[in-house]
């Protein structure tokens, strides 16, 4: 099969053939890869972002955000879970299935677990092996529901579901929550926060018009250009927008030093601020405020199994817009570069 595969660090993927996974055994399924999100991670793990935290061993094959169609079944797999031709979605987060964490359901924060496209082999590739049927989810065919437009979903609409759950509690009629960020992860995390607030006004802030015009029309009350403005003229514009120049929540898919510093610079007394981006590396903000005004502060990583059901859910009545640009799989690196100098609208997804 074909696949985009990474051989070094800092260097273009190789479009190369690979040996398919066939004559599955267990609990093993092959899916033919329809669509695979591109997402700012994969660009990190070339970047070497990961490498003190993730070993892997190269050269591996990239992505993390799969849907596609059952090509073949290992014997253990019951039939009337999935079955060849079937549309899925692909949790990518595969657990050790024995510790507290996995137990729970939370295998995406496990610490004996992979991650697809992280050192198993992902799915910037015609086909994928998945360990078990388990991390699976059929998409009936009546919802007409295309894997190159849920693919994303298992990610970066998955990652702002659980990050904007966090904050349910702050959220509501009377009250805002901003978005930091409306790249891949943004434009979903506009709509849920539109779907889940309850009534709150939601903010979207960015430092593009194009992206901030998307924003718009998936559900933003009101939308902010950061570029080249500091915290006080952000907040004037927040007032001039809402009576109020400060927000009860926050969502930041950037993380950034100065993103997660501007965004606690307008967050009211008890409010509560996620951090789902991983751009930057480490967190800088005054101590005292944090403490006498009672922030709360979550980290949100990526989601889990009934996560995505939920947001497939959603899907299939129809509740998500799907905002992505299409590239082939020998298109790979094109559509990495235009990723890392922040073209593409919406998210990336691979064809193979």
């Amino acid at each position: 099969m074909l696949a985009a595969r990474m051989h070094e660090y800092h260097k273009p993927l190789v479009l190369e053939q690979v040996q398919e996974a066939r004559n599955l055994s267990g609990e093993n399924v092959l899916v033919k890869v329809g669509g695979c999100g591109i997402c700012r991670t994969d660009l990190q793990m070339i970047d070497g972002y990961f490498r003190e935290y993730l070993p892997v061993e190269l050269p591996c094959t990239l992505g993390h955000e799969m849907a596609g169609w059952v090509e073949e079944v290992g014997d253990s797999v019951p039939d009337d879970f999935v079955k060849k031709g079937d549309v899925v979605v692909v949790s990518s987060s595969w657990g050790c299935g024995v510790c507290p964490q996995c137990k729970i359901g939370n295998e995406q924060i496990c610490g004996q677990g992979k991650w697809a496209g992280f050192g198993p082999e992902g799915g910037y590739s015609e086909f994928v092996r998945v360990p078990s049927y388990k991390y699976l989810i059929r998409i009936g065919k009546e919802t007409n529901l295309k894997p190159e437009d849920i693919a994303p979903l298992t990610d970066a609409g998955l990652t702002t579901y659980r990050a904007i759950r966090k904050v349910k509690h702050i959220i509501g009629p009377g009250k805002s929550i901003a978005i930091i960020g409306v790249g891949g992860l943004g434009s979903y995390a506009v709509q849920y926060a539109r779907i889940l607030s309850a009534g709150s006004t939601v903010l979207a802030f960015d430092r593009s018009d194009d992206k901030l015009e998307l924003a718009k029309q998936n559900g933003a009350d009101h939308v902010i250009n950061m570029k080249n403005k500091k915290s006080e003229d952000i907040r004037a514009e927040v007032n001039k927008a809402t009576g109020r120049n400060e927000v009860n929540a926050a969502i930041d898919v950037v993380g950034t030093e100065e993103s997660i510093a501007m965004g606690f610079s307008m967050l009211a007394t008890e409010g509560a601020y996620v951090s789902s981006g991983l751009i930057g590396k480490q967190i800088k903000i005054p101590l005292f405020p944090f403490v006498g005004r009672e922030y709360q502060y979550y980290g949100s990583f990526w989601g889990n199994y009934n996560d995505l059901r939920d947001v497939m859910e959603l899907a299939k009545k129809g509740l998500i817009k799907h905002n992505v640009q299409k590239f082939g799989l020998s298109e790979a690196n094109d559509a990495l570069d235009l990723l890392r100098e922040g073209k593409i609208l919406g998210r990336g997804v691979l064809v193979p």
